[in-house]
């Protein structure tokens, strides 16, 4: 018997690609009305949405021969929702505008989709719509949307004594990519890999703090600690050293002998851990999950063990070579 079914993005056709990516899915609560019409209803419970987009291209943020389609559809939600999460709420749903290739294989379509609902499906939302569209490349376009939990906590809230905490893993996507770079077998050190095949933000971490616990800023950690704690001492107008023996991380020791690196720089400017960086106050017991690598003082800047960082500062889109 010969198969029939569509191979391709262009046999499937604009809203074959539509029922693809959504189909036998089901909606959380907090959307009312998902893919179908011309436009989602979300709940907004508080009266407030806190939204926030990114962008994915590929060769850009991705390597298809690096990544597969279930780890690039994961990748683009787990990235916004901790964008949502670093503002202090609960994601609900996500809109996605999609781009490809006509040739695109229908089995891409469909890991694509596996991916992305999956890491919806972690942080309690589900994907409310969005759209598709021929492209020369792959190009995923995200826009999540949160449910506020508390009063949203903003990067400009650090104060001089606060202490600096972060939760989840640092340098670890960084060591992934350069192992990858380097034409390494992904087998010899999987760990790292898979951090930047798929982050893992720990979104538990933010979303289970009690609604009354002091948190004076947050931020997630996508372009590196020194560039994203960076961004709150510079909104705070106040100065930030870290330490780093607090950041260190041994796990990663290895794969930097075998790359005669400094496994330091991957965890001060490496990018796309999505960990989350906050301040609290002086004295107050840090959280679970949490751990303290870092103070605030009067002042301007990042410092390092009290000293001026000299190497590069993080990840920047515009920057020369990137």
């Amino acid at each position: 018997m010969t198969d029939t079914s569509p191979r391709t993005v262009r046999e499937l056709g604009e809203f074959g690609l539509i029922a693809r990516l959504n189909a036998g899915r089901t909606q959380v609560p907090a959307v009312l009305l998902g893919p179908g019409d011309d436009a989602a209803v979300l709940a907004a419970p508080d009266g407030r949405f806190v939204v926030s987009t990114d962008m994915l291209v590929q060769d850009r943020h991705f390597r298809l021969d690096w990544s597969s389609p279930c780890d690039i559809g994961a990748k683009a939600i787990a990235q916004n929702a901790a964008d949502v999460v670093a503002m202090g709420a609960a994601p609900t749903g996500f809109v996605v505008s999609f781009g490809c290739p006509a040739d695109t294989p229908v089995a891409f379509v469909d890991g694509f989709a596996e991916g992305m609902w999956a890491e919806a499906g972690r942080v309690g939302a589900s994907i409310a719509g969005g759209d598709v569209v021929r492209a020369p490349l792959l190009i995923v376009s995200v826009t999540a949307f949160g449910d506020p939990r508390r009063a949203p906590v903003l990067l400009s809230g650090a104060r001089r004594g606060n202490v600096v905490a972060v939760a989840g893993r640092l340098g670890w996507s960084a060591a992934g990519l350069a192992v990858l770079g380097a034409g390494l077998d992904p087998g010899s050190f999987p760990g790292v890999v898979a951090a930047h095949r798929v982050p893992q933000p720990p979104y538990r971490a933010v979303l289970d703090l009690p609604e009354d616990l002091p948190i004076t800023s947050l931020t997630d950690v996508s372009d590196g600690l020194l560039a994203d704690v960076g961004h709150i001492a510079e909104s705070s107008c106040v100065a930030i050293d870290l330490d780093t023996a607090a950041v260190r991380d041994t796990e990663l020791d290895p794969v930097a002998r075998e790359l005669g690196a400094d496994p330091l720089h991957w965890i001060l400017t490496g990018g796309e851990d999505h960990a989350f960086a906050a301040t609290f106050a002086a004295g107050q017991e840090l959280p679970d999950g949490w751990r303290r690598v870092g103070r605030v003082d009067e002042g301007t800047g990042i410092t390092v063990d009290g000293a001026r960082w000299s190497g590069p500062g993080g990840w920047e889109s515009f920057a020369e070579g990137r």
